[in-house]
């Protein structure tokens, strides 16, 4: 089960607990007062101290539908699979309680159950047919399991109940294109749209011409939705895409640009499709516009100046064009606004690094790891920089301080002294960094990095070679498209006497990256070497200079 479906199913709408208590529980103060006390503790997630509770509380009165149901949830949060089985328990002691049921179902959802869903559903619709959240979730399943015709008659039947409205009309038009139906899935919506003029399906008829590749019908119904309602984000962010997908420049560019100056539309709308349009354009287009979307980020900065989603944007969009000044003085702006955003922070200072601003980089993510501690990206921010800056002692206490923090926690413990052990050895304290690597080791004895590092390190210092050849086989075995785990296992066995066998790991190397890296370049030709391929080392150790 997925933690973050069960709080979803837990939390999506607040139950009153007086509500859930029967009237003979109501009457015996003592199991309501030892409910209220459990239910406390779980909705201060205090869950294995709920369970406990409620489990004796079952034990005493198991006639209580509400503790069944709270044992229930408080066993799902710690991944019990007893939790299904008691909040059912609870259903069926309250079959009219349709809470009992959504949760349920929520919780079979979370485990792939759909059939189990399905059934619930059903259950409840046919004594609340009014139900359209329902009805809604009921047909999203019949489509995911392909269930067009149960999905068309539920639809109908909502239709009869409540009459038709956008959703009923694009859920149609959805599950008459998945079967196949474009033209009755178009009609479906030209239909309603004759009727009721709607700004929603016109924006949905836009799309269907734009997936079709038909730009002129797709701009003609984007600008009949937005003389409806011009503030329809949809339907403008579809006409921009018209001109753009129809190749006509022209137009587009003003108009992105009157979009992106108009503060009354959406910033959030803005970002999302200006962030798209610039990730899915290639370097050369955007280059060859880049006049164009400057000008679109400057009336964006301009109609939001304190926005950080225009300064995220902008920023993002200026570092990457090779602005990058402008764009770090945007990205930093977005932090300093909003200081207790650690995404604007963590882009800030990601930033800095790719920009190679080790100091700044080291001494804002210090600050900001002090600020968010729990947030170990910050870390991870400052020990780059710090390698960088060969500050070696700055990331031994920061490796420690991240191990002291989450003792058990093995997804920070076992990176933590693998940096460790690297930063220890790079500072010239090799016994220390070999200790550290032996503890990542034990809590996993497979894991690469610190078993190529501490292999590699080994080579350097000329000892335990044998060892060493052991650790650097597993990460080739398990990696053996790795161009650094092969060089480390060829170059072990290059200072055993091995080149002959070491000379296919290389030229493995060579074609997963190797020939962009002077070491293993240099490696390579040292083997070459011994193996009186003089000529062919001269070439490899040439392309190893250039590299530097």
């Amino acid at each position: 089960m997925t933690r973050s479906a069960l709080i979803k199913a837990v939390l999506s709408a607040a139950l009153f607990f007086q509500a859930l208590l029967p009237g003979a529980a109501q009457e015996n103060l003592a199991v309501e007062s030892s409910l209220v006390d459990a239910v406390a503790d779980f909705n201060a997630g205090r869950y294995v101290t709920a369970r406990a509770k409620l489990k004796n509380l079952a034990a005493a009165d198991p006639s209580v539908d509400a503790v069944w149901y709270y044992l229930g949830l408080s066993e799902a949060m710690l991944g019990d699979p007893a939790g299904i089985e008691h909040i059912s328990k609870a259903a069926k002691m309250d079959p009219d309680n349709i809470w009992y049921k959504q949760r349920l179902a929520l919780l079979y959802e979370a485990e792939g159950m759909d059939d189990n869903v399905i059934e619930i559903y059903e259950d409840i619709l046919k004594s609340r047919p009014e139900k359209v959240d329902i009805v809604y979730a009921l047909l999203s399943l019949y489509i995911k399991n392909r269930e067009y015709d149960k999905a068309l008659a539920a639809l109908d039947e909502l239709e009869t109940v409540n009459g038709a409205d956008d959703r009923v009309v694009t859920t149609r038009y959805d599950i008459l294109r998945a079967q196949g139906k474009k033209s009755e899935a178009v009609q479906a919506l030209k239909d309603y749209n004759e009727k009721y003029s709607s700004v929603t399906v016109l924006t949905a008829l836009g799309e269907h011409y734009l997936s079709e590749y038909d730009d002129s019908l797709a701009l003609a119904s984007f600008e009949e939705a937005i003389s409806i309602d011009g503030s329809y984000p949809p339907a403008v962010i579809g006409k921009a895409e018209a001109y753009r997908m129809g190749g006509n420049s022209a137009a587009y560019f003003p108009y992105m640009q009157e979009v992106a100056a108009d503060r009354t539309f959406p910033s959030f709308s803005k970002s999302a499709y200006l962030a798209n349009i610039l990730r899915g354009s290639s370097p050369q287009y955007i280059k060859g516009h880049e006049s164009q979307f400057d000008a679109i980020m400057d009336a964006y900065l301009d109609s939001n100046p304190a926005d950080t989603l225009s300064l995220s944007t902008a920023g993002t969009y200026y570092f990457t064009t090779g602005r990058t000044e402008k764009g770090l003085g945007l990205l930093e702006k977005c932090a300093d606004i909003q200081p207790r955003s650690k995404d604007n922070r963590l882009r800030y200072l990601t930033s800095l690094l790719y920009a190679g601003k080790w100091e700044t980089a080291h001494e804002k993510a210090a600050v900001a790891w002090n600020e968010f501690p729990e947030e170990l990206g910050f870390a991870d921010i400052d020990n780059v920089a710090c390698n960088s800056l060969k500050d070696y002692g700055s990331i031994v206490s920061n490796c420690n301080r991240m191990i002291s923090a989450h003792p058990k926690d093995t997804s920070v413990t076992i990176p933590a002294y693998s940096a460790l052990g690297d930063a220890l050895y790079q500072g010239g304290q090799p016994k220390e960094a070999f200790k550290a690597y032996k503890k990542a080791l034990k809590l996993n004895p497979d894991y690469n990095p610190v078993l190529n590092n501490y292999a590699y390190f080994l080579s350097l210092e000329g000892k335990q070679l044998s060892k060493a050849a052991k650790m650097s086989l597993k990460t080739v075995q398990t990696e053996p498209d790795n161009a650094t785990y092969l060089d480390t296992y060829g170059w072990i066995l290059h200072l055993q006497g091995k080149d002959a066998e070491a000379k296919p790991y290389f030229k493995r190397a060579m074609t997963h990256g190797g020939k962009d890296n002077a070491t293993i370049l240099e490696h390579y030709a040292d083997v070459l070497d011994a193996l009186g391929e003089a000529s062919l080392a001269r070439a490899y150790r040439s392309s190893a200079q250039l590299k530097k």
